[in-house]
């Protein structure tokens, strides 16, 4: 039987998150995806991205210190990336003529 992802809802995103979401994501000091500014970059953040994962751990789940904006391509792909093992997205340096060095 192939594995079958539960649902949002089931996972702990329901209402009461898309709320704490919602007020999170308004605060200024979480406008901006934490991952692009670290890059110089300014990006509206849409994900409240678990810092740790939490795997099911309520306490955790809903500690607002493990919580950071992220954009979703930096959500989606290099917070994925990290916690699977990998080092993430890397931008070349770009030299002054516009090429990367």
């Amino acid at each position: 039987m192939p594995f079958e992802r539960k649902s949002s809802t089931q996972r702990g995103y329901g209402y009461k998150w898309q709320k704490a979401r919602e007020t999170f994501l308004a605060h200024p000091d979480n406008v901006l995806c934490r991952y692009c500014q670290a890059d110089g970059l300014t990006t509206v953040a849409t994900v409240v991205d678990h810092i740790i994962p939490h795997k099911q751990d309520l306490k955790l789940f809903w500690d607002r210190k493990n919580w950071q904006p992220l954009c979703k391509p930096c959500h989606d792909g290099r917070k994925q990336s990290e916690e699977k093992g990998g080092k993430g997205r890397t931008r070349p340096t770009i030299g002054a003529d516009g090429w990367p060095v």
